[in-house]
Order: structure tokens, then C-alpha cells, then sequence
């Protein structure tokens, strides 16, 4: 898949707000300033399409792209630390539960994760949410460039090994850099494949 087209559409309080889900949905998740804003921008080749920043939790709404006319990526406020009240963090907990629940046209959700760091119980707890809900998803790591080729190697399997402890079977697992594009080609392969399954099934 090429990304030619890639249009900021919106950002949305609730879900009710969003665009008509009339294209299938990829969403990106993950806990504050793990990088969802950046791999969206590295997929779609451009450096400011989703605003990216160093602060945690700057991400309070649901952000729409139309991407080639045909689907939507939408970056979700990320979980975990972040610089605002309880009670705004609930609200935006909300928020984005609805959406990944309740949303007709999601197809997948990517949930990023930082390769340097061990299994947080926030991410794992996260994803046994989403498989109880029947949710589909996979992992995405993030920042791959600040581990050697070995150290990635060995930390996946450290974190599959430890998933499979509790689980029967893994989701699909994806190693991303931003900065040396690392598994760009394997995500919007993924993607693809995804949105025409979904566009076969719904015809």
C-alpha cells in the first residue's frame, strides 16, 4: 500500500461527533508519548499531518485522517501518565472505550508500545480489555532504534514469552522505528490487506 492522500479531518469529543463510518478504521493507542502522532506521520510520509509532542497526554480527543479516500487512521488520547485532572483523564477514558466498543467501521486498533521498556501492567491490562470485548488488535513496538538488532530480538520474545503465560494465542507483533522507518512497509502491508478484507466482507 502507498499512501498518496492523507487530509487531517477532525478532532471529536465523543463518538457520536465522528465522521460517518463509512471506511474501514485503523486506530493507534498506546500510553502518553509512546509515539502514535509520529508513526501516523511516518506512514503517511508527511512530518506534520498528526501534531506530535514531547509532553504526555496532548492527545485529548479522537483525531481523524482520511487516507487515500478510502480509510481512516484515527489517533486516540493515549493512557497512563499525563499533566491533567482525574476527572478529565476518566472523561477521556470514556471517550475512547465508546469509540473502540462501539464504532461500526473499526477494522483494527495498533496498540504501541516503547520497545526499552518491560511489560507495564497498564498495557496489559489494556489488552485484555480489548480481547474481552472482541476487539481486534495488534502490537506495534515503538522507538526500535534506540536497541541494537539483538537487544530488539531478545525483548520481543521476553514480551511474547510473557503474554503467552496467560494467553493461547498472540496478536500480530510489529517493530517500528520513526526515525530509520522501520517496519513502515510491514504495517501498510498489513493495512491493506485488512481494509480489503473488509470492504470483500462488507460488499
Amino acid at each position: 500500500m502507498k499512501i498518496t492522500e492523507a487530509e487531517f479531518t477532525g478532532s471529536f469529543t465523543e463518538r457520536g461527533k465522528c465522521p460517518p463510518a463509512v471506511f474501514p478504521e485503523f486506530a493507534f493507542i498506546g500510553r502518553s508519548n509512546v509515539g502514535k502522532s509520529s508513526l501516523i506521520n511516518m506512514l503517511c510520509n508527511r512530518k506534520n499531518l498528526a501534531r506530535t509532542s514531547s509532553t504526555p497526554g496532548k492527545t485529548l480527543q479522537i483525531n481523524f485522517f482520511l487516507i487515500n479516500r478510502t480509510i481512516y487512521f484515527v489517533d486516540l488520547p493515549g493512557y497512563g501518565y499525563s499533566r491533567i485532572p482525574k476527572k478529565d483523564r476518566l472523561r477521556i477514558a470514556g471517550i475512547t472505550k465508546d469509540y473502540l466498543k462501539n464504532r461500526p467501521g473499526l477494522t483494527n486498533v495498533f496498540l504501541l508500545i516503547d520497545i526499552r521498556l518491560p511489560q507495564l501492567e497498564s498495557d496489559r491490562r489494556f489488552m485484555e480489555w480489548m480481547a474481552s470485548e472482541g476487539i481486534p488488535f495488534s502490537v506495534v513496538f515503538t522507538k526500535a532504534d534506540k536497541l541494537s538488532q539483538t537487544q530488539q530480538k531478545n525483548h520481543v520474545e521476553e514480551y511474547k514469552r510473557k503474554l503467552l503465560e496467560q494467553w493461547e494465542e498472540l496478536p500480530p507483533v510489529f517493530i517500528t522505528s520513526v526515525k530509520n522507518k522501520a517496519g513502515k512497509e510491514d504495517l501498510l502491508r498489513y493495512i491493506e490487506e485488512l481494509s480489503l478484507m473488509t470492504k470483500r466482507n462488507s460488499s
